[in-house]
């Protein structure tokens, strides 16, 4: 990331900086307006709602994809206030990756075991330039699970696996002694705060033994210069261009639509995934 961009109003040339050479970067300050923010809110809670009650839905912490099945998230993820934080970063031509809420109950919420997302999507994008917005639904501290990072660790991306032998949000983590756990730093933010990671990152968090639930809406932005490889499987998953124009090639849904591909891949609702 070290290619030069016209910075936005949001992100000053030092924050910039700083999130090349740490990747990853706090916003403790109102990421959507007030208002806006509260209608998200209530959408959320409408959508765990549904999601809780379906016999099929599982823990809330894989709510996974939940744009493709309901179009009205766009609103809020292409608020021009969440891609001027993106546009410094990644350049003026912005795709939608991904989305996910990633909900942990109070007291019983899984913990999120070390990962680099890059992990999780190699050989789907290409260069692998991704920046996730944690967008803050609750508080988000270390007493209800928040987010860890590695400062730094964002200079490869593809470490090496083990199994989880515990319940958590995943299956696999990356190998004890790969990296140095006391370097962690815990990402904590408010109702409608942010932070940006890089894809590579090395990144996790504990499991929620507090009394206040934690959910945040990560969203995952990449620059349209990478190209998306969709899956063997064909299951339907598609980008969605955010802002700018395409330089890859690369094919978009409608965010006016739900993604019925997807839907049919999925009949039980959000699918489980990273």
């Amino acid at each position: 990331m070290s290619q030069s961009y016209t910075v936005a109003p949001r992100l000053d040339a030092d924050s910039v900086e700083r999130f090349g050479k740490q990747g990853y970067l706090l916003v403790n300050e109102p990421v959507l307006e007030p208002t806006k923010f509260d209608r998200l809110k209530a959408l959320f809670e409408e959508l765990l709602e549904r999601w809780m009650a379906n016999p099929q839905g599982g823990s809330p912490e894989h709510m996974d994809t939940p744009h493709f099945l309901f179009p009205e998230l766009f609103e809020y993820a292409f608020d021009d206030r969440v891609l001027d934080l993106v546009e410094p970063i990644l350049g003026p031509d912005l795709g939608l990756f991904s989305t996910h809420f990633i909900c942990k109950p109070a007291a019983v919420g899984k913990r999120v075991p070390w990962h680099e997302d890059s992990a999780y999507w190699r050989g789907r994008l290409d260069p692998m330039r991704v920046v996730t917005v944690w967008l803050a639904i609750d508080p988000s501290t270390p007493d209800n699970g928040c987010m860890r990072v590695i400062p730094g660790t964002h200079v490869n991306g593809y470490s090496e696996y083990e199994d989880v032998k515990d319940a958590a949000v995943f299956g696999s983590e990356i190998r004890r002694g790969a990296f140095k756990e006391a370097d962690a730093v815990d990402c904590m933010l408010g109702p409608n705060e942010c932070s940006l990671h890089d894809a590579r990152i090395i990144h996790g968090s504990a499991a929620n033994t507090g009394a206040m639930r934690r959910c945040g809406w990560t969203l995952r932005f990449i620059s349209t210069q990478s190209k998306f490889n969709p899956a063997a499987d064909h299951d339907g998953f598609q980008i969605y261009l955010a802002r700018g124009k395409d330089r890859a090639g690369n094919t978009y849904g409608d965010p006016a639509k739900v993604n019925q591909a997807y839907i049919d891949a999925h009949p039980d609702g959000f699918p489980k995934g990273h």
